[in-house]
């Protein structure tokens, strides 16, 4: 083996070639991972190339190969758990693949957001986008437009004409139903999201589906935007309706997402109303302290790294020529039963 390069420079793939004692191009073919390299060779150039600390150039890499391996990501509102957790899940699923991330969050949800979107993407040579489109008029738009690289929704629903991958939140939410009418409850109220959400609408969809099934007419939902305080206010209506025993009895109550099943159970808890003694509350999302709410809370739980997963390689079988279609991919959601529904066994 050639002794090791002394260079005031940074090293190039010529000094780790001489380093390795292999050509050039074996050097690069150790690089991009082709499989057609022997073992030994791919461990004699992976040492070379750690003893210079060689690092590839990206700009230089674009010229020649005409691809930059550079996935645009376009989010709204990352301050929610779910679009947070879906963006982590796609920069460590494009992270896996080779690919570098360049995300922005967009400002309003008309087109033209979108479109200055896009373009600040473009302009940074990405191959390919993941638009987390969470909202209808936000999925809308991205479908009537005309992107210069193919496009991945994702929580978009299967009504865009585009690739796409989401959760089954109606399953989720039927899940969680019907978990506690074989409770023995009579009926289940619900907390919606905020009104122009895919997953908020397939979440009421799917508890008014259940109750429609089993002959029980569905209680007026209340609505949510999200958060805490918004649950907490729809629980001290719940309470009033406990408490006077006005309208159905409220006995089990199912929350379109775990903040606000949070702030339910605060209100419930300060109107004397116990959990799950007296009304049994789920929500949805199994965010990281749902097991250390009082009590415990039972929700459905979201596979993120599966939806980030699933997403990127869409997008590159894409880009990569594999794929043409507009394919809807689905991940199943999880029942996870806890405290807050004691006494019913899991699904």
């Amino acid at each position: 083996m050639a002794r090791s390069a002394e260079v005031s420079r940074p090293p190039t793939m010529a000094d780790v070639a001489r380093e390795a004692g292999v050509s050039h191009q074996t050097v690069s073919r150790v690089l991009s991972g082709h499989p057609h390299v022997r073992p030994a060779t791919r461990a004699q150039v992976t040492a070379a190339v750690d003893r210079l600390g060689y690092r590839r150039n990206p700009a230089a890499r674009a010229l020649v190969t005409r691809r930059t391996r550079t996935l645009g990501v376009i989010a709204v509102n990352t301050t929610l758990y779910g679009p947070a957790s879906t963006m982590a899940g796609l920069h460590e699923a494009a992270r896996d693949d080779g690919y570098l991330v360049s995300a922005v969050t967009l400002r309003g949800d008309g087109r033209q957001g979108l479109k200055d979107a896009v373009d600040h993407l473009s302009s940074w040579g990405v191959e390919g986008v993941v638009a987390l489109t969470p909202q209808r008029a936000t999925g809308q738009a991205l479908a009537r437009l005309d992107a210069p690289f193919p496009v991945v929704s994702v929580e978009g629903g299967d009504q865009l004409g585009l690739p796409a991958v989401s959760l089954d939140q109606e399953s989720g939410a039927r899940m969680v139903t019907e978990h506690l009418l074989a409770a023995g409850h009579a009926t289940v109220w619900h907390v919606a999201g905020p009104d122009g959400w895919s997953e908020s609408e397939a979440r009421t969809a799917g508890w008014r589906a259940v109750l429609r099934e089993r002959g029980i007419d569905a209680p007026p939902p209340l609505q949510g935007d999200w958060s805490p305080l918004s649950g907490y206010r729809a629980g001290q209506e719940l309470a009033g309706h406990v408490l006077s025993g006005r309208g159905p009895g409220v006995t089990a109550v199912f929350v379109a997402n775990d903040q606000m099943a949070l702030g339910v159970l605060r209100a419930l808890r300060e109107a004397g109303v116990r959990t799950p003694e007296r009304v049994a509350v789920a929500g949805f999302d199994d965010i990281p302290e749902a097991e250390f709410f009082p009590p415990p809370l039972t929700t459905v739980r979201q596979d993120f790294g599966s939806i980030g997963r699933k997403s990127i390689r869409l997008l590159v079988d894409h880009i990569e020529g594999r794929a043409d279609g507009n394919e809807h991919l689905l991940v199943e959601p999880q029942l996870i039963v806890r405290g807050s529904t004691r006494g019913v066994a899991e699904w």
